[in-house]
């Protein structure tokens, strides 16, 4: 079905691979378009209930852009590819009502970087290092890294990795906020799924509504709050609140159906 990602379903746990590696996973067009179709698969898949997205091979979970794509590109053009992205996967990803977390194995840089930053949470290996190189190739993030970045990890910090284009490892990425966790190589999928069937039995009608209501407020939005009330209440018509309820009053455990 695909060429340059794999996908495989297991225990309602949905893994999308970038396979690259022989190009570092670079993002191109092709990568773009399969992976913005897996996403949406996904997201309408009632069988999927949390998504990991990584990379082939132990060397990079994405290490950028494919830059041969960038060189007859004209403004308009350059701005065009940087919208569809957005609108395909970055914003997808983000938007899901599903869970998704990055596996960050090895580097993840320019789009790569901008790829993990729209995921829910990113799990890094101990090998994993992290940047925003663009400004060497005279050109900015153009898939949301300067507002994600900014959102994970503070405006000064930002604008020192963007301007600089240094790299940072993995342990200095948790620090600032920008990995939830550091795992060995061999076990950054296991901690992802770990995380995920922790979610899973959650109500699935709340997971979305948290995504949504946790995004609006990294994004600044003035309207957060009072959506957050709107959703609240939504709630309470679900037979899952009242599953809920119950099992709490009941002392036992409850079982959602996503209703």
């Amino acid at each position: 079905m695909y060429t340059t990602i794999l996908t495989a379903l297991e225990e309602g746990i949905l893994t999308i691979t970038i396979n690259r590696p022989d190009k570092m996973n670079a993002l191109n067009k092709d990568v773009i378009t399969e992976l913005g179709a897996a996403m949406q698969d996904a997201i309408e898949n009632t069988e999927v209930k949390g998504i990991i997205i990584t990379g082939a091979g132990p060397k990079a979970f994405v290490a950028g852009a494919d830059i041969s794509e960038f060189i007859p590109l004209d403004s308009s053009e350059g701005a065009a590819l940087a919208g569809r992205g957005r609108e395909l996967v970055f914003d997808r990803i983000e938007n899901c009502p599903k869970p998704v977390i990055a596996a960050v194995n090895g580097f993840a840089l320019g789009g790569g970087c901008e790829l993990a930053m729209a995921c829910h949470m990113r799990i890094a290996s101990d090998n994993a290092r992290f940047g925003q190189p663009e400004i060497n190739l005279g050109i900015i993030p153009g898939y949301g890294g300067t507002q994600r970045l900014t959102r994970l990890v503070g405006k000064g910090k930002a604008m020192e990795m963007i301007l600089t284009a240094d790299m940072i490892s993995a342990d200095q990425a948790k620090v600032l906020g920008l990995v939830n966790y550091v795992a060995s190589q061999d076990t950054v999928i296991a901690k992802c799924r770990e995380l995920l069937q922790k979610i899973q039995v959650k109500p699935p009608l709340a997971v979305a509504r948290i995504i949504a209501s946790i995004n609006e407020g990294a994004a600044g939005n003035p309207a957060g709050f009072d959506n957050e009330i709107a959703r609240f209440g939504e709630c309470f018509d679900t037979e899952d609140m009242k599953e809920g309820a119950a099992a709490f009053l009941e002392k036992r455990k409850p079982v959602f159906k996503g209703k």
